[in-house]
């Protein structure tokens, strides 16, 4: 995993945690290695928390 990834349950927005994955695409030339699929996975899921969480808010 990335030194960039935070431990779980940290809050990042979802356009900080967009940014970072967009970040790994463009890092990984379009192509994942296993680790960087991994990395990607982590990321998927805290922007899907962080949308869930922003969704709340606005309710």
């Amino acid at each position: 995993m990335s030194p960039d990834v935070p431990p779980p349950g940290s809050v990042r927005s979802a356009a900080e945690v967009n940014e970072q994955i967009r970040a790994l695409w463009l890092r990984a030339g379009g192509t994942l290695s296993a680790q960087e699929r991994a990395e990607y996975e982590l990321l998927v899921v805290e922007w899907a928390e962080a949308i869930r969480d922003e969704v709340i808010k606005a309710a």
